[in-house]
């Protein structure tokens, strides 16, 4: 007969106790037993093919412009521009947030971030991202149908380039590419998502290109069963799910889905881990680190730029942004997280010396919280010292800080733009913002084991969660 330690009964009480303390006091709760029925997860894509219907039959003139091949899809595809239109990859509207008494649809065309701030004044820069054509101010036609760009979700060529304003760029063979059409790879997601805030791995620690041809290492759904972006965020009538850094009231129903969509909310043999999914994101466990293979900006301080004394080095200055930052391999940071954030707008006061740009919302006795793994990302930006807000600055725009290299004009210049209040004087404020990690996976055998959170050298920071102490070691424990 086998015989059990005492160390390991110890630790099994210890992490029962632990379990029971993600909990509110008082709350009682259901044991489970230390193993359980481990369910098998489902494979999205097992035993599927994807039905595709060769093009180049219906593209064999040439085509000088791209509006000419949103029109001859939406011959077919009748309703797909209406569709596309009805999204936040064309309105950039993604959530909502209440001020005043009133909601305000939120998004990235009138939200401000501490990477490139803000893309008020600077549409024409920004929009090289935007599925659409044309947008390079204030005025574009977000009602225009051929104006949907069709293309950059799925051209099948791999030639296919956004230049200012969202048109393609200059060298763009149009017929070429629309001949080539397909479902959506993972580069047609990354040609944007891989290069948010001004260039690859910059604002998303968990997206770049490690994971074009990312091996089981960097990311396992990827790597090992070659997962496409949309098989996880599966898609319906242009609609992709999944965007989990959004700002939303009850007002704004979220498309999104979830690990235990496929792995079952008992997905571990042993009921001790299968307790902790409750409370405890797989994310958490399951992606111990993030930029896994190529570095990701950590931290900017555009109070650096324009010093024409420094040598341009994309990984540390640029005269244009400033000073950087980056690291690879990283321990994410942790909170509590229901899947809403709170979120500051133009306009609103600042209310630290060193402000939120989101927060995640949620606590210790929010039961529908889980504690999440997220890139905090930290700057140093623009603020008007006097009326104590945030300013968005015009950088690429016309006459703007890129350009004329005069903080004080691309301030007032912005400020003027956005309808904000200028008071003449600015100054740089810390800054910070959450990006929820949920790529690149690791292998089974990296992921966290009990020791890495709990105990002496446990990478959790308990007193930011809630707690007095580690609620394994007891109250004399270790505890940040």
């Amino acid at each position: 007969m086998k015989t059990v330690s005492s160390t390991t009964l110890g630790l099994a009480a210890a992490l029962a106790l632990a379990f029971a303390l993600l909990w509110p006091s008082g709350e009682a709760r259901a044991q489970t037993p230390s193993t359980a029925v481990k369910l098998a997860p489902i494979n999205p894509i097992a035993h599927r093919t994807r039905p595709h219907l060769d093009h180049s039959a219906y593209f064999k003139e040439d085509i000088k412009e791209p509006q000419a091949v949103t029109a001859k899809c939406l011959t077919c595809h009748k309703d797909a521009a209406k569709e596309v239109m009805k999204t936040p990859h064309w309105t950039w509207l993604s959530g909502d947030v209440e001020r005043g008494g009133k909601t305000v649809r939120t998004g990235k065309s009138n939200l401000m971030n501490n990477f490139c701030i803000s893309v008020s004044g600077n549409w024409a820069s920004c929009t090289k991202c935007h599925a659409g054509y044309g947008w390079t101010d204030a005025n574009f036609d977000f009602k225009k149908e051929q104006n949907v760009d069709c293309l950059v979700c799925h051209d099948g060529s791999g030639s296919y380039t956004k230049d200012k304003g969202g048109l393609p760029g200059k060298k763009v063979n149009l017929a070429a590419v629309a001949r080539s059409v397909r479902a959506p790879y993972r580069e047609n997601c990354g040609i944007c998502h891989f290069n948010g805030g001004g260039g690859m791995g910059v604002k998303h620690g968990d997206l770049d290109d490690s994971l074009l041809n990312a091996s089981e290492e960097v990311d396992v759904h990827m790597g090992k069963l070659n997962f496409q972006c949309i098989d996880c965020h599966q898609t319906h009538n242009h609609v992709v799910p999944g965007k989990v850094n959004a700002t939303y009231t009850n007002k704004t129903p979220a498309k999104r889905f979830d690990c235990v969509d496929c792995h079952k909310t008992t997905p571990h043999a042993d009921g001790q881990l299968n307790q902790h999914v409750a409370r405890v994101a797989c994310q958490t466990c399951h992606i111990p680190a993030f930029a896994r293979k190529y570095p990701t900006k950590m931290d900017w301080d555009w109070s650096k730029a324009g010093d024409a004394t420094r040598k341009d080095n994309a990984h540390e200055y640029l005269k244009i942004k400033g000073e950087f930052k980056y690291d690879e391999d990283v321990r994410p940071e942790y909170a509590w997280y229901n899947g809403r954030m709170d979120r500051y707008i133009m306009g609103d006061k600042l209310t630290s010396t060193d402000q939120a740009m989101n927060q995640p919302l949620g606590n210790r006795k929010d039961l529908t919280a889980k504690i999440w793994p997220f890139k905090v990302h930290r700057a140093k930006q623009i603020f008007d010292p006097i009326n104590k807000i945030l300013i968005p600055p015009i950088t690429s725009g016309e006459g703007g800080f890129w350009t004329k290299f005069d903080w004080a004009f691309a301030a007032k210049k912005g400020a003027e733009v956005a309808g904000l209040p200028y008071s003449g004087q600015y100054d740089f404020t810390q800054t910070h913002m959450f990006w929820p990690i949920t790529h690149m996976t690791a292998p089974k055998k990296e992921a966290l084991t009990c020791l890495n959170c709990h105990g002496k050298e446990g990478r959790l920071d308990w007193k930011a969660l809630g707690y007095d102490h580690d609620p394994v070691g007891g109250k004399n424990s270790h505890a940040k």
